[in-house]
């Protein structure tokens, strides 16, 4: 399997401000990581910019406007209470946005080909009407509905094993079958959503894990209600939103994952790609907050895609 890495450096001119954990460091601590060095099979890409044709199919008009229209010329703005614009942020949210859509593009036409992005902005809080989380666009939902746009799929999936719950993909996708959700999360935790009662129209999936649950439970969550869901729905693209700040190192909750979880979920959501999606499978970066816990995360993942 080839497996692309797509980021660019603009990621790192989103600019939080001091001691919020949504900072450049993430994106520096991922390429080292991910370094030529240690990983000489990956094909390194720069992201494009993503288009506001790009941003339209996940996002209404207003939200498009009012997201350009709010970006500082200097300085730090806040749109809530944790999610932030600088002046280099418009720029980087829609290279994370142009990373997936690439990413897509490079798995749907090449044969036998995998890709992770490596971006911030994180996306999966984003709703269409509303910047939340840390998240300005939501940029996995884009790169499904490019998908389906460019290449006509009628069965797209998105599994999302943050330690949050992907409210923002789960309200775009929440009427549409074609869509698939399925998430992993801590509750009761940020943002509030995800309990099991939430199933759109069938097409979506939330299992809460407890605070200090660990590798059993995550597990569990997965052999027994997810990845049979993701079976049964068979999709033709896969898209992970790959949070990692599940991992017992993680500051901001209270799971206990470790890279060998990761890599287990990776394997296991290889295999359903390789039976229902010709192997295709789109990575993007959401959480991960201690930098330690955080590289060790996207190791394992990306060295699980790389032996697919």
């Amino acid at each position: 399997m080839t497996t692309y890495l797509f980021s660019h450096r603009d990621c790192l001119f989103h600019d939080t401000g001091a001691g919020h954990p949504e900072r450049a460091d993430r994106v520096r601590a991922v390429l080292h990581q991910l370094d030529a060095d240690n990983f000489p099979d990956l094909v390194r890409k720069e992201a494009p910019l993503g288009t506001r044709e790009h941003l339209a199919l996940a996002h209404t008009e207003a939200h498009i406007n009012g997201v350009a229209a709010r970006a500082p010329a200097a300085g730090i703005i806040n749109l809530d209470p944790d999610t932030t614009m600088s002046p280099g942020s418009q720029m980087a949210a829609l290279r994370a946005v142009g990373a997936v859509v690439a990413a897509v593009d490079v798995v749907m036409t090449e044969p036998a080909a995998n890709a992770f992005c490596a971006i911030r902005p994180p996306g999966h809080h984003a709703e269409a009407d509303r910047a939340m989380g840390f998240c300005l666009y939501n940029n996995i939902a884009i790169g499904a509905y490019h998908a389906r746009k460019q290449y006509g799929l009628e069965r797209i999936a998105v599994v999302d094993f943050d330690v949050h719950h992907g409210n923002g993909t789960q309200a775009i996708f929440w009427t549409d079958p074609g869509m698939f959700y399925a998430s992993s999360h801590q509750a009761p935790f940020y943002p509030g959503t995800g309990e099991v009662t939430e199933t759109g129209v069938g097409n979506i999936v939330n299992v809460p894990l407890a605070a200090g649950a660990g590798p059993k439970e995550f597990r569990e969550a997965y052999d027994e209600v997810i990845l049979p869901a993701l079976s049964a729905f068979r999709p033709e693209l896969l898209l992970i939103s790959a949070g990692f700040d599940a991992h017992a190192k993680d500051p901001l909750a209270n799971l206990s994952l470790t890279g060998s979880d990761y890599a287990w979920i990776t394997r296991k959501l290889v295999q359903i790609a390789d039976t229902h999606a010709k192997g295709r499978i789109v990575s993007a970066l959401e959480g991960g907050y201690d930098l330690e816990g955080l590289a060790d995360g996207v190791d394992a993942h990306v060295k699980a895609l790389l032996r697919a």
